[in-house]
């Protein structure tokens, strides 16, 4: 490669490459200067870095065909303690598949397709689904020589398995919700042994597959599955992360189908279904009355194909008036590259419940620690130790509170991970130790590529151990990236996770403390000088799995070794933090994810919103998008703006390239300054709100951040809504995302709903559009009638000094003058309140003017020391003459009271209610 002359498309400029490590390190990094690196190509190629479908061979042949017709042979039948089973045939080339159906507890039905006796197994995907689903056992209801109806439980849903051509109803109340195979769109291509030659009447493509200069050769051949789900009466469906696209899938007849392949692509393309960092194979579903989920469990090359039916049958020539009501429906078309069909649909019926059942499939999201819902300060990269204690300081000095800073690649020694560069950071622990006493931690990266050195350590350990992925002729596999030369762990070993975990030892980690956290990136894997910038398939993992089986649960292994390593570290009594850029479904149970490199622009500020509740609705609650943008300069008035966004938002972190300019809040003047202050404080104030929500995610499912049909499920106004959200139930947020706005538009849904301005408390009536007028310091929030919301008195210099503040509640009444909510509390760092219970769970209510505190759950025992110091009441519509408190054991006071009759708003100041006793506010109307 050496010598070879690149085109930075879009710009003309051009650097030379050449192959020694120093360049091709400098190369790359020119390459992050370049916003649309992507398509960065040498010059005698021509072609783009990423696939196309058109590029992708399993693709072509399922979609050109031929479209095979199965026959499911009914008199194959056997009920089993899982289920059913059946055998299907493909009558032309008379070969078999096996069909098992099983229907559990949780209103889930899994579909899964094998062959009947492979030449070798067939990849499964393991260590995602938590637990073996609790089946039922189903009974005959029906049968005839076409068809068989089975149904379980209280026979509110069916199946019934039609004869030939092959289709599988899924019904609820005799209702069709789900067909599969509808199209006749099954495919399966079995595993072969190996010709002698690699050739074939289709130009090679079966066994040995060329992009650009990379050729994959498949050790067992073709193995593609594919299949179709129709479902009937939906026309809205959601999901299918990571892309940077609308929260409303697109129907792909206009373009190319959802690509779900983990890359790494800097700067990606905008409203593009290109795959980006991460996948989760769950489609999400929604009409008024119900909501489904297709969940595809597969871990290889996957494409989605979506075709929404319109819900009118226009021919051009039939008049309106005579034109045939026809039923919507969408049609959706799985195709991956290997493994098995492996389908299951969570039945709802709604949002909640939709929730529920994919986290009892894949697990609910991890706790947080309470640090980790601070604000998260990173940089590629602080200079050194001096560095990071100025900017450490720089927080006190103007008031900002923040609880991590974030050292990237540069503080490694020459970028070998669980070092440190001994002159710039020479003494790390030290450095801990100065961020813990002022309660913040520090986060180091770890990336999952080992620097090619047989004088060091750890390299030696990884290689003499087994830890490394290999090449398809059965040598180690080396890729390029940042440290040059580099092997990969491999982490779908669990000897090598178990290995990796603990290299997080304190004494395994020189310079480490309790109180050094984790970032996992460039695990896609990124390898630049590989096939799409990142693993060839046809590398060999443990068990002798090709690449391409796994390849989208690579960085979900490294994920959960580093996971496991920081809770090993603390003896299993510490909640680990760790940010991984690539992910997969199941995640969740391990931290947090952010949206990558993105850029300083209002339009990928304004795209963060969509994939964040794209990623919240596939149970990837704990997400971010970086403030500011990774790469080029925000201007003053879009950091502003992407602060108040962020702010609202699960993960909060500002991160920039090291080539941008510095971007500490307090750089671009004092007014900038003082919103960015502002907004900071307010997250920080409403951290037991954020925490009560991450324990409701964390116990059923529920994702803090929540597309406004999940809370407004009947209203299709909200269904294609995605520049404004609800924080839990309660908050409903629109940030500002254009420049120079003075006006934004806000949807308040319900007809019957009162919002409540949280800075003015100024209601209004929903189910209308407002026009709010907003300046550079207004952040547009509205709390939902009928709720509750607690928030500290102040913010603290971090959580842990947040924690010791007082609480106030503002409760906003409804239409009928109720309102409740919840409040969580436990030590916010340990796994105390999971192994002894020891947590405090209380809920507030309130009903005809008596607010009420008592506890949500019989289960928690925790010591808690916090109090409710202030009251505000919005929405009450009588002049309150007294206010009576009442504490279990204390005698009835009258504390004083001020009613603002223009907002008409209650508060009571100067309280010491403590959260875990049981106390009531009796407010006598005058």
């Amino acid at each position: 490669m050496s010598g070879r002359v690149y085109t930075i498309v879009n710009t003309g400029k051009r650097c030379s490459y050449s192959s020694n490590q120093e360049t091709t390190s400098d190369f790359y990094r020119l390459m992050f200067v370049c916003s649309k690196w992507r398509n960065v190509v040498p010059e005698d190629e021509g072609k783009e870095k990423y696939k196309k479908s058109e590029n992708v061979a399993f693709y072509r042949r399922q979609i050109q065909g031929p479209h095979l017709q199965h026959r499911a042979l009914l008199d194959t039948m056997v009920l089993t303690e899982k289920g059913a089973r059946f055998e299907l045939l493909e009558p032309d080339k008379q070969t078999k598949l096996l069909l098992s159906v099983s229907p559990c507890k949780n209103d889930t039905v899994r579909i899964l397709i094998d062959e009947p006796q492979p030449i070798k197994a067939r990849y499964r995907v393991p260590d995602v689904i938590t637990g073996e689903p609790q089946c039922e056992q189903l009974r005959v209801e029906r049968q005839s020589e076409d068809s068989v109806t089975l149904s379980w439980s209280s026979g509110r849903h069916r199946l019934c398995v039609w004869r030939f051509p092959f289709r599988l109803e899924i019904l609820c109340e005799d209702e069709v919700m789900v067909t599969f195979n509808s199209k006749g769109k099954l495919w399966f291509e079995k595993l072969q042994d190996p010709p002698s030659e690699l050739h074939d009447e289709h130009g090679g493509l079966l066994w040995k597959e060329t992009f650009r200069q990379f050729v994959d050769i498949k050790a067992s051949g073709p193995s593609s599955i594919g299949a179709d789900l129709c479902l009937h009466g939906f026309s809205h469906v959601y999901g299918l992360p990571e892309h940077a696209d609308g929260l409303q899938l697109r129907d792909t007849r206009d373009g190319d189908p959802y690509r779900l392949y983990n890359l790494d692509v800097f700067a990606y393309d905008l409203y593009s279904r290109l795959g980006l960092y991460g996948s989760v194979p769950l489609l999400v579903a929604h009409k008024a009355d119900r909501t489904l989920g297709v969940f595809w469990l597969n871990a290889s090359e996957t494409f989605v194909n979506v075709h929404y039916s319109p819900s009118d049958h226009q021919d051009g020539q039939t008049p309106p008036v005579k034109r045939k009501r026809v039923e919507p429906q969408t049609d959706v078309h799985w195709l991956s590259e290997s493994g098995v069909i492996d389908c299951m649909v969570l039945l709802g019926p709604g949002p909640q419940q939709l929730f529920t059942q994919y986290g009892q499939l894949t697990g609910y999201q991890a706790l947080p620690p309470l640090f980790a819902l601070g604000y998260h300060q990173c940089r590629w990269n602080y200079d050194d130790e001096a560095d990071v204690k100025a900017v450490d300081a720089g927080f006190d000095r103007h008031d900002i509170p923040y609880d991590v800073i974030w050292l990237d690649i540069e503080h490694t020694d020459g970028k070998r991970y669980f070092t440190w560069d001994s002159a710039l950071f020479p003494e790390p622990a030290g450095l801990q130790r100065h961020l813990e006493k002022k309660k913040r931690k520090l986060v180091v990266i770890t990336d999952p590529h080992i620097k090619v050195d047989p004088d060091w350590s750890l390299c030696r350990e990884a290689r003499d151990g087994g830890h490394l992925v290999k090449n398809r002729e059965g040598h180690i596999y080396k890729g390029s990236c940042w440290p040059g030369e580099s092997y990969y762990l491999d982490f779908s070993s669990p000897d090598t996770r178990a290995w990796y975990s603990r290299c997080f030892g304190l004494d395994k980690y020189k310079g480490s403390t309790p109180s050094l956290f984790v970032w996992n990136d460039m695990n896609e894997p990124s390898v630049f000088d590989g096939p799409e910038q990142t693993m060839p398939k046809d590398a060999v993992h443990c068990g002798g799995w090709e690449h391409r089986e796994l390849h989208n649960l690579y960085g979900f292994y490294q994920h959960m070794a580093t996971a496991e390593g920081l809770i090993t570290r603390s003896g299993g009594s510490e909640r680990p933090f760790v940010l991984s850029r690539s992910f997969f479904a199941g995640s969740q149970r391990l931290g947090a994810v952010w949206t990558g490199d993105n850029v300083a622009s209002w339009e990928y500020l304004s795209i963060s919103i969509p994939m964040l509740l794209s990623l919240s609705v596939t149970g990837i609650a704990f997400c971010g998008a970086d403030v500011g943008g990774f790469v080029q300069d925000p201007e003053p008035e879009l950091l502003v703006r992407w602060y108040q966004a962020a702010a609202l938002q699960p993960f909060f972190r500002g991160h920039s390239a090291k080539w941008t300019k510095r971007r500490e809040p307090w750089l671009f003047g004092e007014k900038v300054t003082a919103a960015i202050r502002t907004v900071i404080q307010e997250r920080y104030c409403l951290l037991p709100y954020w925490y009560t929500l991450f324990h409701l995610a964390h116990t059923s499912g529920l994702p803090p951040l929540r597309p406004l049909w999940v809370e407004f499920p009947g209203e299709q106004s909200t269904f294609t809504v995605d520049n404004q959200y609800m924080i839990g139930g309660a908050l409903l947020a629109r940030p500002v995302t254009d420049p120079h706005v003075q006006e934004v538009k806000v949807l308040l849904p319900g007809s019957g709903e009162v919002w409540y301005d949280v800075h003015s408390t100024k209601a209004h009536k929903g189910g209308q559009t407002l026009s709010l007028p907003v300046s550079l310091d207004t952040v547009p929030v509205f709390q939902r009638g009928g709720s509750v919301v607690c928030r500290s008195t102040g913010s603290g210099s971090c959580t842990a000094e947040q924690q010791q503040l007082p609480l106030s509640i503002t409760v906003a009444l409804n239409s009928l003058g109720a309102a409740d909510g919840e409040l969580y509390l436990d030590d916010g760092h340990s796994f105390s309140y999971r192994d002894r219970k020891a947590f405090c769970l209380r809920r507030f209510s309130m009903l005809s003017g008596r607010l009420l505190c008592r506890p949500a759950s019989e289960g928690g025992m925790f010591d808690c020391a916090a109090v409710v110091q202030c009251v505000t009441v919005l929405g009450l519509q009588s002049r309150a003459a007294d206010v009576v408190l009442r504490v279990s054991g204390a005698k009835d006071s009258s504390p004083a009271f001020e009613y603002t009759e223009t907002c008409c708003r209650l508060t009571v100041n100067h309280l010491e209610l403590p959260v875990a006793m049981d106390w009531e506010i009796q407010i006598q109307e005058g």
